[in-house]
């Protein structure tokens, strides 16, 4: 790829990027009043990572059961109230053991 498109590329990526940044402080200067739109917005951070987590759970083992079993874990842990490192190390240990038995 000659170096000229490159860039061109790399400019208007950079400027999309950048309007999908700044667009929403340009056009929400008011502070947002709206209980359903606060409750929305406060979400949005746990459902993109959800979005993007749980999908590579599955593809991360060679097998699509100890995935299985080792995110049962973490979200019989989790739901328990127990530590991120907790919860990371005890699912990882049962993917690794399910594993070896499989």
């Amino acid at each position: 790829m000659n170096n000229l498109i490159y860039f061109k590329y790399l400019f208007v990526m950079a400027g999309v990027t950048y309007l999908i940044r700044a667009l929403p402080f340009a056009l929400f200067t008011k502070q947002i009043k709206s209980k359903y739109i606060k409750s929305f917005l406060a979400y949005i951070p746990y459902s993109v990572l959800t979005a993007m987590t749980v999908p590579a759970i599955f593809f991360a083992t060679g097998s699509v059961i100890s995935a299985a079993v080792g995110f049962a874990v973490a979200i019989g842990l989790a739901v328990k109230g127990k530590d991120l490192i907790t919860v990371a190390l005890a699912a990882s240990a049962v993917v690794l053991i399910v594993d070896l038995i499989l």
